[in-house]
């Protein structure tokens, strides 16, 4: 029996009120749910998001904690949890310990050289006063960042190659280096080669988050150090570097995923870590392990993947705790 027969079948006398009693109703569920159109809308975005987001990372995590291989199906159940055995592995495992240590080393070197590259190249984009040639210099220091990392990689290849790059021509022809680098062939300046590419390839997205933090500076705040005497120096020192605070925290927030970085020593180097595994890190291990060594172990994998999440999160709530403002 439909809401308007209900209706009918009460007494005038007393329709009023059930119609206002059913609109309290609809009233309260309409506050309670919102509009349903709402949800069917956002339906398809969250559908996504579970089935490419949130369910790779609910099964990554309990691969950590199983034998999964790939090759083998009576491991790809239940029955192959093994609890912390991965991790166990892990802690005797010489090459996930040293791949460890070339990313440590590597974020070491990438962080403070990425800061302050694209911090110096933001004060610089910033001190131009013609609009258009401020933004022709923005979209410059952005274009690497939106190249493809795969093309970046070709063309530094070609760049330091050991007989026919322009680097090494450059090193040997202009500066007079006698015995330039074997930039791609030596242990030795593998992980450096990398290194310059990164920095290449991400210092401007970082330099645009400065940009946009130097021109929310109220620039009265210059105006009235430069009345009282104080350099470019002391501004920059006592205006510049406290207004961008919030923008360091998201930078380094940012950067604490460089740990796990793969596609660039991937890409670079076709040996799978480079010359004598100097750029193996624990990221290109894990994938290594997973997808081309024995019987593709993406249990194990997934464990290293798991514990560079950890350390990643871990700098994160440092980062937080010690740069945290109100801001931020």
């Amino acid at each position: 029996m439909t809401t308007m027969q209900n209706v009918e079948r009460v007494p005038a006398q007393q329709r009023s009120a059930w119609r206002e009693f059913l609109y309290q109703v609809r009233t309260l569920r309409s506050q309670r749910w919102g509009n349903l159109w709402g949800y069917v809308f956002v339906a398809p975005a969250l559908i996504l998001y579970l089935i490419f987001q949130a369910w790779p990372i609910v099964r990554g995590f309990y691969m950590a904690f199983s034998d999964y291989r790939w090759i083998i199906p009576e491991t790809h159940g239940w029955s192959s949890f093994n609890g912390l055995a991965n991790f166990r592995e892990m802690a005797q495992d010489e090459t996930f310990w040293r791949s460890l240590w070339i990313a440590v080393k590597f974020t070491l070197f990438y962080v403070p050289a990425t800061l302050i590259l694209a911090l110096f190249v933001a004060v610089m984009i910033s001190k131009v006063k013609n609009s258009k040639l401020a933004g022709f210099y923005r979209v410059v220091s952005y274009l690497p960042v939106i190249l493809p990392v795969p093309v970046a990689m070709v063309v530094w290849r070609s760049i330091y190659h050991n007989e026919f790059g322009y680097l090494n021509h450059f090193l040997e022809r202009v500066i007079g280096i006698g015995d330039p680098p074997n930039w791609l062939g030596s242990p030795q300046w593998a992980l450096t080669a990398v290194l310059i590419v990164t920095v290449w390839m991400s210092f401007g997205q970082q330099a645009l988050l400065f940009l946009i933090g130097i021109y929310n500076i109220n620039i009265e705040q210059y105006e009235a150090a430069a009345l009282d005497g104080a350099g470019g120096w002391a501004q920059f020192r006592h205006i510049t570097m406290p207004g961008l605070k919030p923008i360091f925290v998201i930078v380094l927030v940012l950067s604490a995923g460089v740990l796990g970085t793969t596609v660039e020593m991937m890409v670079l180097f076709n040996t799978g870590g480079g010359p004598a595994e100097a750029v193996l890190t624990t990221g290109l291990y894990a994938f290594r392990t997973a997808f081309e060594v024995g019987d593709m172990r993406m249990g194990y994998a997934a464990a290293m993947s798991l514990v560079l999440g950890v350390i990643s999160m871990l700098l994160s709530g440092i980062v937080f705790r010690l740069l945290r403002t109100e801001r931020a």
